[in-house]
């Protein structure tokens, strides 16, 4: 049986061959499985709201094996935390521990958004910029996951 990878995100390295244009080198792609089984498919993101992608159609079936193994895994969106202080050139840094969301350039390169509590806000919230930075891969693997709730609009926190 031949080995497809999982589901998840990817980088591309090598464009899929009859698909060139649709799925290019150097790309953020989302492999994934319908509920209803089947071939794994390939797609691109669409809409990206709060830092994150939401996929869509049209999918593509995977089927070129050699192809699917020049993908690149990459970790997933969400939130995490710096194991390391990071020192930015012309000022600024980020603690080690700091929280952070991971997102994703279209070319699947890892981007940060550090974690802001805002003065004057009534409510006890976290908030995240719609601008964050490019990171490279060595700390993208490095990023501790954080395991945030999700919550519902119309839920409270027990």
């Amino acid at each position: 049986m031949l080995k497809m990878p999982d589901p998840g995100l990817y980088r591309t390295t090598k464009a899929y061959p009859g698909h060139e244009e649709a799925i290019p080198a150097d790309a953020l792609v989302f492999v994934g499985v319908k509920n209803n089984g089947g071939l794994p498919f390939v797609v691109r993101p669409g809409a990206n709201r709060q830092n994150r992608w939401f996929w869509g159609d049209p999918t593509i079936p995977l089927r070129a094996v050699n192809w699917a193994e020049t993908l690149v895994q990459i970790p997933p969106e969400g939130f995490y935390t710096l194991p390391e202080e990071l020192n930015f050139e012309g000022g600024g840094r980020w603690l080690k521990g700091a929280i952070v969301q991971l997102g994703y350039s279209g070319e699947g390169k890892g981007i940060l958004f550090i974690a802001e509590q805002h003065a004057g806000e009534e409510r006890n919230l976290l908030l995240f910029s719609d601008h964050g930075r490019v990171i490279e891969d060595g700390l993208l693997h490095r990023l501790v996951w954080a395991p945030i709730l999700p919550m519902a609009k119309d839920e409270e926190a027990e």
